[in-house]
């Protein structure tokens, strides 16, 4: 297992390309999210998908969410019904996530949905334009609370991931809020730091 610092421009852009190529080989990133630690692999691929349940114990059927540097990559693996568009457009990047229907199935995905959010992180999504699309669980046990530094989430899990990126504590706090779009009318599957209601009224 590598440790490096992301906590500055040129070690951030440094890191970001060690990432993209442990990313590439299959392998598993220990990240910062606007919360707290995440477990970022390709949602595309088996290995990747796999290593991520097998270091949290999660059911591989359970599905994991899926962090996006922009509405493109977001929508080469969604589709974003029309009818939420414009609220979208005006949250994002938001700790925000919502399910929507997949384009073509994906291991990290569930029953032909995937859930997906462009994270307010900047040195995150930064990373993610060099990498891709990555998963974003928490990077703790299933079922354990989330991890707000390297070594919590580190003694949380069941093995080591291919690379720690190490940007000191997150902000914490609560995690994402997720919605269910699949439907006619959004549902809230999991109320967390942002408002569905306030800050997405209906237009």
């Amino acid at each position: 297992m590598r440790r490096l610092a992301f906590t500055e421009p040129v070690k951030i852009a440094d890191a970001s390309r060690e990432a993209a190529r442990v990313i590439a080989a299959g392998g598993v990133l220990l990240l910062p999210t606007e919360s707290f630690y995440g477990l970022g692999a390709d949602p595309r691929r088996v290995d990747g998908v796999t290593a991520v349940c097998t270091l949290k114990n999660r059911a591989l059927n359970l599905g994991l969410p899926v962090l996006c540097a922009d509405w493109r990559q977001l929508e080469s693996l969604v589709v974003v019904p029309e009818k939420f568009r414009v609220k979208l457009s005006r949250l994002w990047p938001a700790a925000l996530t919502i399910v929507a229907p997949s384009r073509t199935p994906v291991p990290a995905g569930r029953a032909g949905t995937l859930a997906v959010r462009i994270p307010d992180h900047d040195a995150l999504r930064a990373l993610l334009y060099r990498t891709g699309p990555l998963t974003g669980t928490s990077a703790n046990r299933h079922g354990g609370p989330p991890c707000a530094t390297v070594e919590e989430a580190l003694a949380s899990l069941d093995g080591t991931p291919d690379l720690v990126l190490d940007a000191g504590p997150t902000d914490g706090g609560q995690p994402s809020t997720l919605v269910d779009l699949i439907g006619d009318d959004a549902e809230i599957l999991r109320p967390g730091s942002w408002s569905w209601d306030e800050w997405m009224p209906e237009i």
